[in-house]
């Protein structure tokens, strides 16, 4: 992590904390000078804005696999998404109803 810097707070954005941990902002509150963010696990933390400039991170990319931070297991999707034959569609849309 040798990019680590003072990045600014993104609604949607991605981050990595020097600690390693991965988190998207959800939330940012200009009245109380917070901002919200959501680890992949799903908990929630609310920094002040002072803690977040504070922090060295670094913005990365989402991650591919979007179950922890919605509280749900492969299983629950309901198929094996490992398993699945490539498939001619261009959207989630258009993957969940050839999937109905």
């Amino acid at each position: 992590m040798e990019d680590i810097e003072h990045v600014r707070p993104l609604i949607g954005s991605w981050y990595r904390d020097i600690s390693g941990n991965v988190f998207e902002v959800v939330a940012l509150d200009d009245d109380d000078a917070t901002v919200e963010i959501q680890y992949f696990d799903g908990n929630i933390e609310e920094l002040d804005l002072d803690m977040w400039w504070d922090t060295p991170m670094e913005a990365v990319e989402p991650p591919e696999d979007y179950s922890g931070s919605l509280d749900i297991e492969r299983e629950d999707y309901g198929m094996d998404l490992g398993d699945m034959p490539g498939e001619d569609w261009t959207t989630a849309l258009e993957f969940l109803e050839r999937v109905e």
